[in-house]
Parts: C-alpha cells; structure tokens; sequence
C-alpha cells in the first residue's frame, strides 16, 4: 500500500471509522475530507439484501436527480431522418443511424447513453456485444427506447439515471459533484436512496437496505445511517 499523504491522513481522521451518520452529516463531511484537486463526482452505494440471481429479486429503475448529475452527458440518438431534427433541438450531442452503427462497429463508445427508437432496434440489436458490456444498449425499462425521442433526451440531460444492482447485490451512483452545496447533494442523494427503497421486490426477505456509503473520488467511504436518510 501506497504512503498517505497529509492531506489523505487529515481527511481519514475527521471520518470516525464505522459509525453512521445522518446524510445531512455525511454530506458535508464528504465535501470536507475531499482531497482530488478536480471537481470530483460524489457516489453513493447501496448494499441491499437481494438475490440478483433471481429474476425476481433484480433491482432496476430510473431516478431523475433534483439538481443533475453536475457532468455533462453526451447523448447519441439512433433514429430514422423524421426524428433527426426533435432529437437535435432536445440537445443530442450525435443524431444518425447508419453510419453510426458501422462507427460503433469500429470500436466507438465516446457516448454516455444511447437513445434509440423501437423500429430500428433491429439494427442496434447487432451492436448488442458491444455497448451491453459497456451499460451502452438502449433498454426500454430506462426509457432509452423510445418513440418520444426528444423529451428521453432533455431527461437524460437534466439528470435522469438508469440503475440496477450488480452481482454483488450492490447498487452504485453518481448523485453530484464535490462543487455542490450540501443541500444539493442531499436532496440528490436522498431522491436516488429512496427511489431504491419503493423497488424492493416483494420476494426479498430480511433486511432490504443493509448498508449505505457516500464517497468522492479518493475519499473514504462514509456510512450513512439507514434511518436518517431525511435528516
């Protein structure tokens, strides 16, 4: 393990290993033990007690943040020529077909989501080895597939996520920026929590919610208690 630096060995010793903080709390702290010297993203993890492996236990769903995400998204659409321009005037960065089907195939991914339309998912379908591992390939559960191709775009970059649990039964998540007033990343960070919480699955036993973590880029984590996510 590498030598820690002041600045890390100050940040670690203002978070209390262990103990749980209100998400007001952790908020702050977050932003104050924040060593990147960039606007680093601030994350959120969400250990729940599911079985991923079970259909019937997987977590998936969409949240829109309050106040954004704080990054730019780059947003590519995949539709026919009568879309092109409502895709555009939305804000989409790329807007084709073809030819960005065949670019893709060529190894380029420079895109943060996709949004596609249901009559040409033929075509993106063969792409599906590509942008699947990626977390790439429109889906219509996270409204990426869609005929309303201009308002999945504004949603998109007005801080619409899509989520789902890993294999690990954990769920992960930008939900801002250091730059943000606490106020903003609680409000984000709570949306994002409690939008988890109304998707438990009704065959998941025991504790639904077992841990949560708030962290920045290089910062430690710090565990939020599960009955203070309003205070």
């Amino acid at each position: 393990m590498g030598k820690l630096t002041k600045n890390r060995k100050l940040a670690l010793e203002k978070v209390e290993p262990g103990k749980p903080y209100k998400l007001s709390e952790a908020v702050q702290l977050v932003k104050d033990v924040s060593t990147a010297k960039f606007d680093a993203s601030v994350d959120v993890d969400v250990h729940l007690g599911v079985d991923p492996r079970k259909s019937n236990q997987m977590v998936r769903g969409i949240v829109t943040l309050p106040h954004g995400t704080g990054k730019e998204t780059h947003v590519l659409v995949l539709c026919t020529p009568d879309k092109e321009e409502e895709a555009k005037e939305a804000g989409a960065d790329y807007v084709g077909l073809d030819e960005f089907i065949e670019k893709i195939k060529g190894g380029w991914t420079d895109v943060d989501v996709i949004i596609t339309m249901p009559q040409v998912m033929g075509k993106v379908g063969q792409l599906g080895r590509i942008l699947g591992p990626r977390g790439l390939m429109p889906n219509p559960k996270s409204g990426t597939v869609t005929m309303d191709v201009g308002k999945a775009v504004k949603e998109v970059k007005q801080g619409k996520i899509d989520f789902k649990v890993d294999k690990y039964g954990i769920i992960h998540a930008s939900v801002g920026k250091v730059s943000f007033e606490p106020e903003k990343l609680a409000d984000n960070a709570r949306e994002f929590i409690n939008t988890i919480i109304k998707l438990k699955p009704s065959s998941a036993k025991g504790t639904y919610i077992k841990s949560i973590y708030l962290s920045s880029t290089m910062s430690p984590g710090i565990r939020i208690d599960t009955k203070a996510i309003d205070e």
